[in-house]
């Protein structure tokens, strides 16, 4: 990222530095003040792969699927980098088109990915065949996600991405009526969940549609002393953003600093 805003004026690149560090400090919390920051650095520099990526991410947190779909291809023809398959798969069930989706998540299996991607698609694919009613394939994906089992003990739920699956295989049994075996998944899964962790919606996926706080959200303003002429308020006014509810704080002062290369993280601590 800090190489692909060398290319930006330097003033430029501090205002999109910002917008994207706020973006990746909200997106799990404040998903549409991510989404409003990610577009105003998409508005600055919309040649920039990982702006693109980060509105596209952004976005899908956001439950803008359709904007998640174009940014994300965006940024792969950008890029080369063929990530995000399994967010574009299940953009295309979000957005009630589950052939597109099953299509998506067939060709990257067919590539061999690795084994948390092909968690991540296993998931979409059991849940676009649950939107399809067709909850028996459904659950033969899942099991087979969990090693072909069927009980809580016989798998590790201390890794994370099975501890995904047991939660999306838990609502499963609870769909098709088997409730007790549902409630011992369940019961499992939470036993090796953390306090802290997200909520999964119902195919083990972080639910997109958590509402944000209703405090207003931390900010920043950009990490190096602004030109009078030209305050951070006034870009803030032109990219849409209210600018009295963003008053940059230090944390994210200091790393939009180290991200554009004016101090590193030893100067940046002892500033702070």
């Amino acid at each position: 990222m800090r190489a692909a805003l060398r290319g930006l004026d330097p003033r430029n690149a501090q205002r999109v530095a910002g917008h994207l560090v706020v973006a990746g400090t909200l997106v799990d919390d404040q998903p549409e003040e991510a989404l409003a920051h990610a577009r105003a650095a998409r508005d600055r520099a919309s040649r920039l792969a990982v702006v693109r990526e980060a509105v596209g991410v952004a976005a899908y947190h956001a439950g803008d699927y359709a904007e998640a779909a174009r940014e994300l291809r965006a940024y792969r023809r950008m890029s080369g980098d063929q990530g995000y398959r399994a967010v574009l798969a299940d953009c295309e069930r979000a957005l009630g088109r589950p052939e597109v989706a099953l299509r998506l998540v067939r060709e990257a299996l067919a590539e061999q990915p690795d084994a948390e991607e092909a968690v991540e698609l296993r998931l979409v694919e059991a849940g676009v065949r649950q939107d399809l009613g067709e909850l028996p394939a459904a659950r033969l994906v899942l099991e087979g996600a969990l090693g072909g089992s069927s009980r809580p003990d016989s798998v590790d739920l201390t890794d994370p991405t099975v501890l995904r699956v047991a939660s999306a295989y838990a609502d499963l049994l609870e769909a098709v009526g088997e409730a007790e075996a549902a409630e011992q998944w369940r019961a499992a899964v939470a036993a090796h969940t953390p306090e802290d962790d997200v909520e999964f919606s119902e195919e083990g996926l972080p639910s997109a549609d958590t509402a944000p706080d209703e405090e207003p959200p931390p900010t920043v303003s950009g990490s190096t002393p602004a030109a009078p002429a030209d305050t951070v308020e006034d870009a803030d006014d032109r990219d849409g953003i209210d600018a009295g509810a963003y008053d940059f704080d230090q944390d994210v002062e200091g790393e939009v600093a180290e991200l554009l290369g004016e101090t590193d993280a030893d100067e940046g601590d002892a500033e702070h």
